[in-house]
């Protein structure tokens, strides 16, 4: 009997045992002894039935699954001058059906940039990608108007606004003291627009000979955004939200080589209207210790399922064995507010982190793994579905690839 069944019988079970009670009080039971053994037995029967037992954990997640539809590679080329590589973050623009990919050069082989793909699912999506096809590259402008100078930002995270806009995340480089910023870009020419406000502990810097804000090469590289509403019209606020690849520098736990500790990184929620932007809450995002094998492990990327604070997140790591990655559904709501909490060092009793459950871990698709950075909801396939698509980046280096995976995301058992 399934759950919905279960209930309503419960209900009419219920409605019974009232009606004998009424019955019983009025006196005229004695008159009709063998009604009542007749009106309890469904109740009895009932009673032998136990209800589906709900863990509280399950009410915190969606009933989300991935089926791994197929890969793509995106053969080495060079587009109007610029060598595509580095596609480190992806966003999906439901109005024009394309995909805007940023490339996380350093102004090095090019300026800064992002690009315009076009994917075409093959024939029979459960195939795969039929192609993706690179329409057009878009330079970056800072400040001043100007291509962004060679080493200047590190850019790793994009996120299309309602106002027809992208938002980048650029790590910096704590080394050469470039600080790490959330950018706002014009989608049409790439000119700047804006910046979020970063807080002060984000920022690479030193207090009494102890490094303080985000490490090199792991700052801001998750990003993503909840609309409110798009179009021509007059434009909702909205939300970002970001996260640091690893933690900061005043967040990080000894590592006792007995007792590996987990890694405690900040999760940003930002509210964004017409003109203001204001930081609204930072959460602990945890990761598990660093697995024996690997070198590193890092948080790729973000993205919103929902308005109900429901994500998934993509983490990387890349050790002895080669590269690795998972895909977690993460439920928001009850996490605790860190954001007048200096630093996470230590014992975080007390403190309530984001829930995250494993949704898929890559290595279980039996297929080889580069280094998967991007991910972002994809075009609607022909039974309805949401697709969920993944990048990864090359690094600029001629034995990795650029590689797509197309899923289809279901919700509902």
């Amino acid at each position: 009997m399934g759950m919905v069944a279960l209930a309503a019988a419960w209900s009419m079970a219920k409605s019974v045992v009232a009606a004998v009670l009424a019955y019983w009080q009025s006196g005229l039971y004695p008159k009709h002894r063998l009604l009542l053994p007749l009106l309890v037995l469904p109740l009895l029967a009932l009673s032998s039935c136990s209800l589906p037992q709900v863990k509280a954990e399950d009410r915190l997640f969606l009933p989300l699954t991935l089926e791994f539809l197929g890969r793509y590679q995106l053969p080495s080329q060079t587009f109007e001058d610029t060598q595509i590589g580095g596609l480190s973050g992806l966003t999906y623009d439901r109005q024009t059906n394309r995909i805007y990919a940023i490339s996380d050069d350093r102004s090095k082989f090019a300026p800064a940039r992002f690009y315009t793909l076009k994917l075409d699912l093959a024939p029979d999506p459960a195939s795969g990608i039929g192609n993706i096809t690179v329409e057009r590259v878009t330079m970056l402008k800072n400040e001043n108007g100007e291509p962004f100078a060679v080493g200047s930002l590190d850019p790793e995270g994009i996120a299309l606004s309602p106002r027809r806009s992208l938002f980048i995340a650029s790590e910096g480089d704590p080394d050469q003291s470039i600080a790490p910023f959330i950018d706002e870009f014009e989608l049409a020419t790439g000119d700047w627009r804006g910046r979020l406000p970063i807080p002060n502990r984000y920022l690479p810097q030193t207090d009494a000979g102890t490094a303080l804000g985000v490490q090199t090469n792991q700052g801001f590289e998750a990003l993503t955004l909840n609309a409110g509403s798009y179009g021509n019209t007059q434009v909702e606020p909205f939300r970002l939200f970001a996260a640091t690849e690893a933690a900061l520098h005043q967040d990080l736990s000894p590592n006792l080589p007995t007792a590996p500790q987990p890694t405690y990184l900040r999760f940003l929620h930002y509210l964004i209207d017409a003109d203001r932007s204001l930081l609204l809450a930072e959460h602990v995002y945890p990761i598990d210790p660093l697995p024996a094998t690997d070198e590193n492990l890092g948080l790729s990327e973000l993205l919103v399922l929902d308005q109900g604070g429901h994500f998934l997140s993509l983490e990387r790591a890349f050790g002895l064995t080669g590269f690795s990655g998972k895909i977690f559904q993460l439920a928001t709501g009850g996490a605790t507010d860190i954001s007048s909490i200096p630093g996470l060092a230590g014992d975080i009793t007390g403190l309530t982190p984001i829930y995250k459950r494993l949704v898929l871990d890559l290595s279980d698709l039996g297929i080889p793994l580069d280094n998967f950075e991007g991910m972002t909801l994809g075009p609607q396939l022909p039974d309805g579905s949401a697709s969920l698509i993944l990048v990864s980046d090359d690094n600029f280096n001629p034995l990795q690839t650029t590689e797509f995976l197309l899923f289809r995301l279901r919700q509902g058992k």
